[in-house]
């Protein structure tokens, strides 16, 4: 991800993402749920648990085989959406 786009997320969008870029990470690489966006079906949210009642959630787009991180952040709830794993 281009330094600039994830400080766009950090200073703009979700500043309590700052310096936490490894949990980003992680929560693509592990999550413990993937839904797909109710608004656009190309659009994935990742899902890691943080700590009881709070998720870190990576939006995430994937078209023509490419994958790009849309935005993250903190929550503490799921969103609505099909749940695509685990099944």
């Amino acid at each position: 991800m281009p330094h600039s786009y994830w400080s766009l997320i950090v200073t703009e969008k979700h500043p309590a993402m700052t310096g936490r870029e490894a949990d980003v990470v992680d929560t693509l690489k592990n999550p413990v749920e993937i839904r797909v966006s109710r608004i656009d079906p190309s659009v994935h949210l990742f899902y890691r648990v943080e700590r009881v009642g709070r998720w870190i959630c990576a939006v995430a787009r994937r078209t023509d085989g490419e994958g790009f991180l849309i935005t993250a952040y903190p929550t503490d709830a799921v969103k609505e959406g099909e749940s695509i794993w685990p099944r």
